[in-house]
């Protein structure tokens, strides 16, 4: 199988960096957005394996492009995890009415995260 493409769109450098190094020691290949609109555009264009939106985002924030991503029939079937520093339960409620297959908050917990990820990619081949 070859490895997985991952589109992380998050705007913040440090968390950016780390979290895309991160995913490629574990077989990822990872290519950023840095605002809502590159994620969109970005989605269209590479068609990843599954994407991981912050959401509070530059340009065009992360709930704004899921729906997007969502909405397009190129790229509705991408599963989405959010990713955000607020997790209240609304934010857990909203991201899956706009769309997005999981939820996870930062700073990020890389076991944790790998565990959603996993369990969506392999749900996508499964169907």
């Amino acid at each position: 199988m070859t490895e997985p493409k991952i589109l992380l769109v998050e705007d913040n450098e440090l968390n950016r960096d780390m979290l895309s190094r991160r995913l490629q020691r574990k077989g990822f290949k990872v290519i950023m957005a840095i605002d809502g609109q590159q994620g969109v555009d970005a989605a269209v264009a590479e068609r990843p394996d599954l994407i991981l939106m912050d959401i509070s985002l530059p340009v065009k924030d992360g709930w704004t492009a899921t729906q997007e991503i969502k909405a397009d029939p190129r790229t509705c079937g991408i599963p989405i995890i959010a990713l955000t520093a607020h997790a209240m339960s609304s934010d857990r409620k909203k991201a899956r009415e706009i769309g997005c297959d999981d939820f996870d908050t930062k700073p990020v917990d890389l076991a944790r995260l790998l565990g959603k990820i996993n369990a969506l990619l392999n749900s996508e081949q499964d169907s």
